[in-house]
């Protein structure tokens, strides 16, 4: 298979079933792509350039990886760089921001650093108060990031500014407050009650010691095969905000008891 630099992760994977490994090799960043859910979300729109980028590394590394399998680089096609494609109109909702509701934040260095950002996106998602958008600058577009945050309920713009300048905006037109969230979550006084009707149909799993997105990606995993006479009970170490819309999305109730700092417990459960 000739690959260059805009071949997609997902087709390397596709043609060859070492690859994945292969891969996972290069940087500790590509280990999520071991999880299925994340590999999904990822790996479709993720080409070789960008996820050197991402894992601080060179497509060469990945060319030569990747040759004993099969692989061969198309050299002239990977000095080509593909055009950024022109800028669609910035959404009125971003328009109508003042520029202090603007929350800036440009990771590149810390991708020169070889610092995956994510968990500091992350806190600065949550942190985001209602009429607040936040602005990530790096040098390519965040498609995974993206597509994880969209999971979340948020809508993103990407702005190319110029080849090495890529502004994404992350917001959400109706967003609801974190308080909002956690107050809907149905801890007044039912968790015994809820605890007891599914006694001896509790699906359990701790994600306390998994790093961000995992928690998250993890429970979402399991809930897709969970019955509907059935409920998932979670070890975690904080209230997940962001997992609460995407249950809410999704058609699922949940129960939240907090038992100390770092121990919150969650009853997760089909709509009836």
């Amino acid at each position: 298979m000739l690959i260059n630099e805009q071949t997609k992760i997902a087709a390397l994977i596709k043609h060859h079933p070492d690859a994945l490994e292969t891969i996972v090799t290069l940087s500790p960043d590509f280990k999520k792509l071991r999880n299925p859910l994340l590999r999904k979300l990822m790996a479709g729109r993720t080409s070789i350039a960008m996820a050197s980028k991402i894992g601080g590394c060179r497509p060469e590394d990945f060319f030569q990886a990747l040759a004993p399998l099969g692989f061969e680089a198309d050299t002239k096609k990977s000095d080509i760089e593909e055009p950024a494609p022109p800028n669609l109109p910035m959404p009125d909702y971003i328009k109508s921001l003042n520029p202090d509701q603007i929350i800036h934040f440009d990771v590149r260095n810390m991708l020169a650093e070889g610092v995956d950002p994510l968990r500091a996106i992350q806190e600065k998602i949550k942190a985001l108060k209602q009429g607040e958008a936040l602005l990530i600058v790096n040098n390519f577009e965040p498609v995974p990031l993206i597509k994880l945050l969209e999971k979340q309920g948020f809508s993103a713009h990407v702005n190319y500014v110029k080849n090495d300048v890529i502004e994404t905006y992350f917001y959400k037109e109706n967003q609801q407050s974190n308080a909002e969230l956690i107050e809907e979550s149905g801890t007044s006084g039912d968790w015994e009650i809820i605890l007891e009707k599914y006694k001896n149909q509790l699906i359990e799993i701790d994600v306390r010691h998994l790093e961000m997105p995992m928690p998250m990606m993890t429970i979402l995993e399991a809930l897709e095969t969970i019955s509907e006479d059935k409920a998932l009970y979670v070890h975690h170490k904080r209230i997940p905000v962001f997992l609460l819309t995407e249950l809410k999305d999704r058609g699922f109730q949940y129960r939240i008891k907090e038992i100390q700092e770092g121990e919150v417990y969650l009853l997760i459960f089909k709509n009836e």
